[in-house]
């Protein structure tokens, strides 16, 4: 991987875990104000989705070696 590209990845997971710490503090909010289980449920599957897309972009930088 060029080191523009990775640097683009590094930034890019960066974001993402960003973005997935901003939703576990508004599930946890929300959890704790008492928010519709619907809404929660929601916002966990879109954090899920966010963890999915930082494990591919981590894969990219180190791949997985079988030794």
């Amino acid at each position: 991987m060029a080191d523009q590209d990775e640097a683009d990845v590094r930034l890019a997971l960066a974001r993402l875990r960003q973005e997935h710490e901003d939703y576990d503090a508004a599930i946890n909010a929300m959890t704790n104000v008492g928010c519709e289980a619907l809404r929660i449920q929601r916002m966990k599957k879109k954090k899920l989705a966010i963890k999915d897309k930082i494990t591919q972009l981590e894969d990219q930088i180190l791949p997985d070696i079988i030794a």
